[in-house]
């Protein structure tokens, strides 16, 4: 059996292309220089990858010589239709998101992991003038955020402050589901309205969503015992 982490199974040049192929994506739009940096590749070494790229059609690049989504990777994306597996999780997620941040009053947000970054796809804003937003389609590190713990234990609630903006702290619940996809749902707002009452509260709140969610998707329980 193989034992290597999936990372060292993975050839350097393979590594390369791939890492510029999700930076390409994660920013929507990049020049040589950004993704480069991004990757921490030389770019003259990261133009060779992305000329790669570009002859397959999985980015394009524009007049300016900024890389974007490509026409193969559209097309790919477009044969999913309604078997989309991200999709579909969305529009059973979001009423739950919904009647979660109706409840709390505070913003709330579906997050999904590959085991290497998070990334915000679906939310519900807080109906309160000062609210948390802006967080969809962005990728968060694992590492010391409140969905990165979460993920380490699922089925429960984890609470961190400034680990990805200051003065905001998220609320974060990993569903345990099959397969290597992480999702989780989360509560996020401004820091001086987490009072521990209200930290405590919003957990207990994590935690019914989250088990309605987990019966509804036939996963049982979805909060450790």
């Amino acid at each position: 059996m193989n034992t290597d982490p999936p990372a060292a199974q993975v050839p350097r040049s393979v590594g390369r292309v791939l890492d510029l192929f999700e930076a390409v994506l994660g920013a929507g739009e990049c020049n040589l220089t950004a993704a480069a940096a991004a990757c921490g590749l030389t770019p003259t070494t990261a133009l060779r990858h992305l000329r790669a790229l570009e002859a397959r059609g999985y980015v394009d690049r524009n007049d300016d010589g900024a890389f974007s989504v490509g026409p193969t990777m559209l097309r790919l994306a477009a044969t999913l239709g309604d078997d989309d597996p991200v999709a579909h999780l969305v529009a059973i997620v979001q009423p739950h998101l919904d009647a979660l941040a109706t409840e709390t009053g505070e913003s709330t947000y579906l997050a999904i992991s590959d085991g290497s970054v998070a990334t915000y796809v679906a939310t519900a804003e807080s109906g309160r003038a000062i609210r948390h937003v802006g967080w969809i389609g962005q990728n968060v590190t694992l590492d010391g955020t409140a969905v990165g713990d979460a993920l380490q234990a699922p089925g429960r609630a984890v609470t961190r402050t400034g680990a990805v903006e200051p003065d905001i702290t998220a609320i974060s619940l990993a569903i345990p589901v099959p397969g290597r996809l992480g999702v989780t749902l989360s509560i996020i707002g401004p820091e001086h309205r987490f009072t521990r009452a209200n930290r405590l509260a919003h957990e207990a709140a994590l935690v019914r969503v989250a088990d309605r969610l987990g019966e509804q998707l036939g996963l049982g329980a979805a909060v450790a015992s």
